[in-house]
């Protein structure tokens, strides 16, 4: 395998058990004042110094705390934040369901709520027509950012520092239509800022298009995309200029709702 393989290998099931250490402590509340270091090598089957060197990163990232006088081990505030990120999106699909349901009524296809990790895209939550053909994404998977109408309506709207990693990376064909050219695509994500929608042409699967919007948050950054997909038969050249306006101001109403001023100002020119 080499000396590579043999490194993924130990650094995979380092963190394996520095997540396993992670768990003893939330779960073995001995008391208030959290896990002292013999308990914690007692309930975790791992030696003192295994221990020490597991727990050393998670103190960094405060993701565990210790004591300076008892020494004892506790969750760390940065737990906190990894909830209540993931509390976050849990409220944003709650706020955007509704209004995804709607969509999807109106136009007869398939919505998605999709927010950005990393490179990717990953579905939140999909609102299905089931009258009509069903599209084949669920909910939790991930696709390439590029490539996809909701990822380029996050990218459009995204700082720098996070399209120019994607941009630089190898931008991989996935159908015949995929913009694989940096420069083309960020003339796509100018052309998204100017309409307020995004357009996946057949470029992720051969046979469907998408249209997608940004969604904001309180603060006005872009914090997912929402997307109505369906069989390019169906969702012709001329059905995407008729559906891209109504999922942009799906997207407003939605960015609204979590407080965006951005959103609320542009709904109020359109009322």
């Amino acid at each position: 395998m080499g000396t590579e393989g043999t490194e993924a290998r130990n650094s995979s099931a380092s963190l394996r058990k520095a997540l396993a250490l992670l768990a003893v402590v939330a779960e073995h509340p001995v008391s208030a004042d959290g896990l002292a270091l013999v308990e914690l090598t007692k309930v975790s089957g791992l030696n003192k110094s295994t221990v020490l060197r597991l727990a050393a990163p998670l103190l960094e990232e405060n993701l565990l705390e210790r004591d300076a006088e008892s020494g004892r081990f506790r969750l760390g505030h940065g737990c906190l934040r990894l909830g209540q990120s993931y509390l976050d999106r849990l409220d944003l699909r709650s706020v955007a369901n509704a209004e995804l349901r709607v969509l999807m009524r109106a136009t007869e296809s398939t919505c998605h709520l999709v927010v950005l990790s990393g490179h990717d895209v990953v579905y939140l939550d999909k609102v299905e027509d089931e009258a009509t053909v069903r599209m084949a994404s669920r909910v939790g998977a991930t696709m390439p950012a590029y490539c996809t109408a909701v990822g380029k309506a996050m990218l459009a709207f995204s700082p720098e520092e996070v399209v120019a990693p994607i941009l630089a990376d190898e931008l991989v064909p996935l159908t015949e239509r995929t913009i694989t050219d940096p420069e083309q695509l960020r003339a796509e994500f100018a052309a998204i800022r100017r309409r307020g929608y995004a357009i996946d042409d057949r470029e992720n699967e051969p046979e469907v298009r998408c249209v997608a919007a940004p969604i904001f948050g309180h603060d006005d950054h872009v914090v997912a995309a929402l997307s109505v997909s369906s069989l390019s038969s169906r969702m012709t050249a001329k059905r995407v200029r008729e559906v891209g306006p109504m999922a942009a101001e799906t997207s407003l109403r939605i960015s609204a709702k979590l407080g965006s001023r951005r959103a609320t100002a542009k709904l109020a020119k359109l009322a």
